[in-house]
């Protein structure tokens, strides 16, 4: 059986996705940004919790404040990176569930009403997001370099709040020369499904 996305898409969003470790200086517009969302903000999450919060860093200021927490390796990457996006979860996403999740507006109290379980809901849900945002950055013709290589808590207290979770940094835009690592292996179909 074969998938009904065509091959050329299924290139574009899977075969030939890769982190991008350079980028040209071609700026990434709002524009750009907006359309990524707007696709996105379509993709499924629990009870249409939709976590996933994004902070861009655009100013050279706010990108030198980044770049000191990141590891080594990911600085200059990240300094020369034509749009730098910090995405981050939303403890406090249940205060939008009357709006998001209409057919069942005491969610947000009844099960939601704990942090922790706020926490860990929206853990997941902003991670599954982040994902989305990945592939609609390379349904955008861009490219991007996620990276968790950083110290968390510097960047929640520099860019976020105690309300916010931050997951990662994705570096965003056209691949420069040398982009992109070699081909890293995947596991196959057995290795990875089991039925019971």
């Amino acid at each position: 059986m074969s998938l009904v996305l065509d091959a050329a898409a299924q290139d574009l969003l899977f075969r030939e996705a890769r982190t991008a470790n350079t980028f040209t200086d071609e700026p990434v517009t709002d524009e750009q940004v907006r359309a990524i969302y707007d696709l996105v903000k379509y993709g499924p999450t629990s009870m249409n919790q939709s976590p996933l919060r994004v902070t861009l860093v655009r100013s050279p200021e706010a990108r030198e404040r980044l770049v000191q927490h990141l590891a080594e390796g990911n600085r200059s990457k990240t300094a020369a990176a034509p749009l730098v996006a910090i995405l981050s979860a939303d403890n406090e996403f249940h205060e939008e569930l009357p709006h998001l999740f209409p057919h069942f507006p005491q969610a947000k109290d009844a099960v939601f009403g704990a942090r922790p379980v706020r926490e860990g809901s929206a853990a997941l849900n902003a991670a599954l997001q982040a994902a989305y945002f990945i592939i609609g950055v390379r349904a955008a013709g861009l490219a991007a370099g996620p990276m968790t290589g950083l110290d968390f808590e510097g960047v929640r207290k520099e860019f976020l709040d105690d309300d916010h979770t931050p997951l990662m940094v994705v570096n965003i835009g056209r691949p420069g020369p040398d982009a992109w690592f070699p081909r890293s292996p995947r596991l196959e179909f057995e290795q990875v499904v089991t039925t019971v």
